[in-house]
């Protein structure tokens, strides 16, 4: 069994519950999805593993695809089309997956912990205070020390600075995995998987889902 699928993010809204319970959820349009390249342990990959590809609803022309990946989709003899958005996840033990295989929402159930995989907002070049949560200077008597950093070594030994010390620089646009999230409902009509509270990216990025290993 494939314990996962690629989606893509809508947006946040609320569901309601009878008592009048408000939950914060994420909408992620989650699949459908179909299996592009299987590899296996006893192969020359290592390990087991599928490739999948997001079926999205504008599909692609293969006049838009390069030759590498063309012949990439063909080698796998199913027929399957084109995509975008290619990932890989890997097999539980004893999991029976053919290549063209389709890969949907309805694997996942209210009250499932996932693991979820995305990239951060991007923020570009941030200071300290933004990127490092440092404390502010004082701001009055004249100071000029508001928003720097401060001391960031020493002048006699080692007289440079330590590699990895926080400083300003790019902010975001990170691979980030978030684990212990909880489905909250799951619509298999729509593809529509809906996790409780926020998610990283932005509205339309793409985003693994994945159940979790650990409980």
């Amino acid at each position: 069994m494939i314990n996962g699928i690629i989606g893509k993010k809508v947006g946040m809204t609320q569901l309601f519950a009878a008592d009048g319970t408000v939950t914060p959820v994420t909408v992620i349009k989650a699949g459908p999805c179909v299996v592009v390249q299987k590899k296996s342990a006893a192969g020359r990959d290592g390990y087991d593993a599928v490739q999948l590809g997001l079926v999205e609803d504008r599909p692609v022309k293969l006049k838009n695809v390069t030759k590498p990946m063309q012949g990439h989709f063909e080698k796998t003899g199913a027929g399957t089309p084109p995509t975008r958005v290619l990932k890989e996840i890997r097999l539980t033990d004893g999991a029976e997956v053919n290549v063209g295989d389709k890969v949907l929402v309805d694997q996942f159930s209210e009250g499932d912990s996932i693991e979820l995989v995305g990239k951060s907002k991007g923020r570009g070049f941030q200071g300290t205070i933004k990127r490092h949560h440092f404390n502010r200077g004082p701001e009055s008597h004249g100071s000029m020390n508001v928003r720097r950093p401060g001391s960031i070594g020493q002048s006699a030994y080692p007289s440079r600075v330590i590699k990895g010390t926080r400083s300003s620089g790019h902010m975001g646009d990170a691979r980030v995995t978030l684990k212990g999230l909880t489905v909250a409902r799951v619509d298999v009509e729509n593809n529509l998987l809906m996790v409780r509270g926020s998610v990283p990216g932005a509205n339309g990025s793409v985003v693994v889902v994945k159940k979790s290993v650990k409980k």
